[in-house]
């Protein structure tokens, strides 16, 4: 394929709701314009851009998918996103690499949750959106009702661009309001072949009203036109076309397509619009790229071949006998096959061997890419997502994608014991292709917790954990980080005494315990007069506390915010030794604290959620039904909905993100972050310290 340069280029992120038809849209797209030579299908499992194993089985996107199609002496590289929420983070990576959204909506399910987050999305990163409706030929399709839906639930700024000819099973074209033509299609082609035609008789009024809202929308964009407009002059359809990019860029214009993607219907004029009404990568605002170690400078960045290199990794793919595709946006400069590149984030150079450009699973090998186009490469050595490749002479570091925080937490074990380092080293990688799954050891609970955006994030994970890595693990509940603390003080002894026949052991320690305020830790203090006990044996008295401590009086959880006060004991010249003063701490501890009211504390994060106003009684509820405390509510920072704050024990939180997503079907979101530890209620105490009794219990019968 030639060269393109950053004004042919588009980038253009396909999103909506799972099963809207995205992957089959771009598979029709890259079809049609002859990158691929095969009309694929997801029922079928051969679509394009869901080729994983585990996209092909289940039959929905999972990972973000690139493609491209030559078209009108322009290159538009498609990146399809996955639509169901668990697998966001690809989608905002995509929307991170493009120039502007393609948001698809099915013609039988219309605006859903998944639609509606990733249109504003789109906002936020201040991209221009196309809609586009799919699935025209399908039974129940109703262009007018999904339009009528789109302006009610996501914007008054939409306006349609073409209309169908007929729906369902006799839709058969399209007329396009700009050209004043229909294009109707012949049955049963390919490649989407049509005819163009004057508009239908009977279907002259309903283009009619639509062309005069589509004119009088873009004249309210301009006031050069508007003041045409209103004099009765005719605006032509270059200016109009004209008019609308410049108004979709200030988000003024929201235009409507329709097509489907199996039959091929709206395909070919769809890609047209692509070229003409999306922004070139030249056309894209500057970005800004920080200098220096520290960040402590900012150089502006934009599409030119004449500036110094620089690119995002916004994917990472393990690929089997190949290794990691790192798949980069060029935010400026060129780049070479076989070029050295500066990865600044990492302080590290990489060789950038077989330069390709993506099409599903196939890379295309290329001499050089250009500002602006994306490409990928394999097997760079220390590379990952979100890494800014640059020059050694010029080193920059873009800003970040940022991710969305992982909501569900699970611990995992593998199945054998000497499987367990494979699997580490599993995990590790499966968060090196997805930074929405974490990997976390526990060391308190002495577990691995995995995280990811739901449920099926995680099966799905495991799932290729399995595949790529040849190891299983199981999902369990997580154990909670419980901790103890006291509420009195006390005194009391620990004396240590042992006597084998050679020489003895013997260490005699007295000890005061009293509670610190929360949050302070662990205080020694040495009040040793007279020599009571000798210096060098201190230190061993305040070792053996703190190792008992760890294993805590109630459940076995650290015992923590608490003062000990060594002011007396005794000592022998032959049998007394760090060791014997050691156990001696261990045994002044277990003799005071059990003395001291111990009781239970537990983790509680700070909940922060979101929701529509007419879920908002139900969330409040949920939330006081989990222990929480109400700490209050505002607006919705974007203005849809009410946030509300809680501070709620972690204990209750277990699949909290599916159960929230039930109950206001998909609309709510929220965030959490650690906020302190509290002391658990009694019968809640109870219950912990008589489940940790029995998991005592079974580990002593195993043994």
């Amino acid at each position: 394929m030639r060269e393109y340069g950053s004004r042919e280029i588009r980038n253009v992120a396909v999103v909506g709701h799972g099963a809207s038809g995205k992957t089959s849209l771009v598979d029709a797209m890259v079809f049609a314009a002859g990158a691929s030579k095969r009309h694929g299908a997801v029922k079928d499992g051969t679509a394009l851009t869901d080729f994983t194993p585990e996209e092909a089985e289940r039959g929905f996107s999972i990972t973000l998918g690139c493609a491209y199609a030559e078209w009108e002496g322009c290159k538009i590289n498609l990146l399809d996103t996955p639509g169901y929420l668990d697998f966001q983070g690809d989608a905002i990576a995509g929307l991170a690499a493009a120039d502007g959204a393609l948001v698809v909506v099915g013609a039988t399910t219309g605006v859903e949750v998944g639609t509606e987050k990733m249109f504003r999305e789109a906002l936020r990163r201040a991209d221009p959106v196309l809609f586009v409706v799919t699935m025209m030929d399908k039974e129940h399709a109703d262009f007018d009702a999904i339009y009528r839906q789109i302006k009610s639930r996501l914007t008054s700024k939409v306006v349609p661009v073409e209309v169908p000819l007929g729906e369902g099973a006799a839709f058969k074209g399209v007329m396009n309001l700009f050209t004043k033509k229909a294009y109707v299609y012949k049955a049963g082609t390919k490649s989407g072949e049509y005819e163009e035609t004057d508009i239908p008789a009977e279907a002259q009024p309903r283009f009619d009203q639509y062309r005069e809202e589509l004119i009088e929308a873009i004249s309210a964009t301009d006031d050069a036109l508007l003041e045409r407009y209103l004099e009765g002059a005719e605006i032509g359809r270059d200016e109009a076309i004209a008019g609308m990019k410049e108004a979709m860029k200030r988000e003024d214009i929201f235009p409507l397509f329709c097509v489907s993607s199996d039959s091929m219907i709206g395909v070919r004029a769809l890609l047209t619009e692509i070229a003409q009404l999306m922004p070139s990568a030249w056309e894209m605002e500057e970005l800004h790229a920080f200098t220096g170690a520290e960040g402590n400078q900012t150089v502006e960045i934009h599409a030119d071949d004449d500036k110094p290199f620089a690119a995002l990794v916004f994917k990472t793919h393990a690929e089997p006998h190949v290794g990691d595709v790192s798949y980069f946006r060029i935010l400026q400069g060129s780049v070479v096959n076989g070029q050295e590149v500066f990865n600044a984030t990492r302080d590290v150079v990489e060789k950038l061997n077989h330069l390709s450009i993506p099409c599903g699973r196939e890379r295309v090998e290329v001499n050089r890419l250009h500002a602006g186009d994306i490409g990928c490469v394999a097997k760079l050595r220390n590379t990952h997502t979100n890494d800014t490749l640059s020059t050694r002479e010029h080193p920059v570091r873009l800003p970040q994608i940022r991710f969305p925080e992982p909501l569900v937490h699970f611990a995992v074990h593998a199945q054998s014991r000497d499987a367990e380092e494979k699997m580490q080293s599993g995990l590790h990688r499966l968060h090196d292709e997805d930074p929405t799954f974490t990997v976390q050891y526990v060391p308190e609970t002495h577990e691995t917790v995995v995280a990811g955006m739901g449920e099926r994030h995680l099966e799905i994970a495991l799932a290729r954990l399995r595949r790529k890595y040849g190891v299983g693990g199981d999902l369990t509940k997580p154990k909670i980080a419980y901790r103890e603390t006291i509420t009195a003080s006390e005194k009391g002894q620990g004396r240590h005494k042992k006597q084998t026949g050679g020489k003895g052991q013997f260490g005699d320690c007295w000890i005061k315990m009293s509670p610190l305020p929360r949050g302070e830790g662990y205080l020694f203090a040495d009040e040793i007069v007279g020599g009571a006990i000798p210096s060098k044996f201190i230190p061993a008295v305040d070792k053996g506390i703190q190792e008992a401590a760890v294993r805590g009086v109630l459940a076995g959880c650290p015992l923590v915010d608490f003062r000990v006060e060594l002011y007396d004991g005794s000592y022998h010249s032959v049998d007394s030794s760090e060791q014997a003063f050691k156990m001696a701490g261990i045994l002044g501890f277990r003799a005071v604290a059990s003395k001291c009211r111990p009781v239970l504390l537990e983790p509680l994060d700070l909940i922060e959620v979101t929701t529509p106003d007419a879920y908002l009684g139900d969330v409040m509820g949920d939330l006081s039904g989990r222990r929480g405390q109400i700490l209050g509510t505002d607006s919705a920072e974007d203005g849809h909905g009410t946030t509300v704050r809680a501070v709620v024990p972690q204990a209750e939180l277990h699949l909290y993100a599916t159960n929230l997503s039930s109950l206001t079907h998909g609309h709510a979101t929220y965030a959490r972050r650690f906020h302190g530890y509290e002391q658990v209620p009694g019968e809640v105490a109870t219950k912990v310290i008589a489940e940790h009794a029995k998991e005592r219990e079974e580990a002593m019968a195993e043994v």
